[in-house]
């Protein structure tokens, strides 16, 4: 299964951004709000300045307290972004966000963004995709 598939099998809400002069805690209130783990940070919604994810929010409220709600969402988002093509394979991207220990990719055609997958998004097209490989198996061994 290819990323485009995964994008796909999505329900087309759109990809949730906020902008990087935004407050840490407008931010909170959007995943919040949304019930989402993470949001793409873009002054157009196209392109990717940085993620902004639940942990790195945790994080800094570890570190400096509710204060930190007051500040900027780029103070503290991810600027170094790994995004993925339409064209990858769903267990390269799974191995991908395994490896960085995130769990959330833009999809991206050239510079502009055309989608975001979750790594629940991917277990779950993976999953799938295995299922269906175990039926025609199964068929192919009972004869079907």
């Amino acid at each position: 299964m290819i990323v485009q598939q995964i994008l796909k099998l999505k329900s087309d809400d759109g990809v949730v951004t906020v902008r990087p002069d935004a407050t840490i805690a407008s931010a909170v209130e959007v995943l919040s709000s949304r019930r989402i783990g993470a949001v793409v940070v873009s002054t157009d919604g196209k392109q990717v300045a940085g993620m902004l994810s639940e942990r790195d929010i945790v994080r800094e409220l570890g570190r400096r307290g509710p204060g930190c709600l007051s500040d900027r969402v780029d103070a503290i988002m991810t600027a170094n972004v790994i995004s993925c093509a339409c064209s990858d394979r769903a267990v390269e991207v799974l191995q991908t966000m395994t490896d960085g220990r995130f769990r959330h990719m833009p999809v991206m055609e050239a510079d502009q963004m055309v989608g975001l997958i979750s790594i629940g998004d991917v277990v779950k097209a993976r999953l799938s995709e295995l299922s269906m490989q175990k039926d025609a198996l199964e068929g192919m061994i009972k004869g079907f």
